[in-house]
């Protein structure tokens, strides 16, 4: 079997330095063979940097996916062609920097990574993720011989999301959505062995509005003027799901969310 854990959103410098200083031991306790985050709000909770992505990847994340932040800090895009393991969006169209996927030799055999975008109430327009993932998952398979397949597809709609995992049922070990930053209690394993959740949650600053402070935003709600949004300080929790899978079949045998809870920078105990 194996365990794969995956994180949901970091959010700014609080949700980062939680995932750094806590990850050997989340590992360790919950005997996770691979890890797997979303670092797309990592730097200050717009797109990630190559020194905040080389920090993660230090810690001991195997593979950095993103989403629609990912050209917000621009100095990424040279990053990206020298450090594969940091993904973009699969359905970006040809000649655009970086990869949607990746291959890592494991102890376990191999494991690829696969990012997509969804395109429901999403910026901008990508190619439509249901065919590219598909036709990647079938390269993969293909060419690279693998068996475990991890999709990470960052998208608004739960029926997006949804009607995707169904898609890829049979065909992917997992498919968790990002994005929303508010972790979803669907957990299930599809009749044909993909495991699913509609979203990760985030690692963040709880006391906020998906991890911004709250004031600006609800005064946004409130008078519709422009605001300033800050990431939000305080307790920070670490979302997300472990998946456990056959690699011998690639199909999933468990999935459960994870959720861990910082208050004034000290570690509740790990619930798996």
């Amino acid at each position: 079997m194996l365990r794969i854990l995956f994180l949901g959103d970091i959010v700014g410098e609080p949700g980062r330095k939680a995932v750094i200083s806590r990850l050997a031991a989340i590992r360790e306790a919950g005997e996770i063979d691979f890890v797997i985050a979303n670092g797309e709000n990592a730097a200050a909770g717009r797109g990630i940097t190559p020194k905040i992505a080389i920090d993660l990847l230090r810690a001991g994340v195997a593979v950095i996916t993103t989403g629609d932040h990912i050209w917000d800090q621009s100095e990424i895009m040279e990053f990206m062609e020298m450090e594969p393991r940091v993904l973009r969006p699969l359905n970006y169209p040809p000649g655009t920097p970086g990869g949607g996927s990746m291959v890592l030799d494991t102890a376990k055999g191999k494991v690829a990574v696969i990012n997509a975008q969804g395109r429901s109430f999403m910026q901008p327009p990508l190619e439509n993720p249901f065919l590219a993932v598909r036709e990647e998952v079938e390269r993969l398979k293909a060419l690279e011989g693998v068996k475990v397949i991890f999709v990470d597809f960052h998208a608004e709609t739960t029926s997006e999301k949804i009607s995707f995992g169904w898609s890829l049922d049979g065909m992917v070990s997992a498919v968790v959505g990002t994005h929303t930053h508010v972790q979803t209690a669907d957990e299930r394993i599809l009749p044909g062995g993909t495991a699913f959740l509609c979203d990760a949650g985030m690692c963040g600053p709880l006391d906020s509005v998906l991890g911004r402070e709250t004031g600006p935003v609800v005064e946004r709600f409130i008078t519709s003027m422009p605001q300033r949004f800050p990431v939000a300080k305080g307790v920070v929790g670490l979302r997300g799901v472990v998946v456990d899978v056959d690699e011998t079949t690639g199909k999933a045998v468990g999935i459960r969310r994870f959720a861990e809870d910082l208050p004034e920078g000290k570690g509740l105990e790990e619930k798996f």
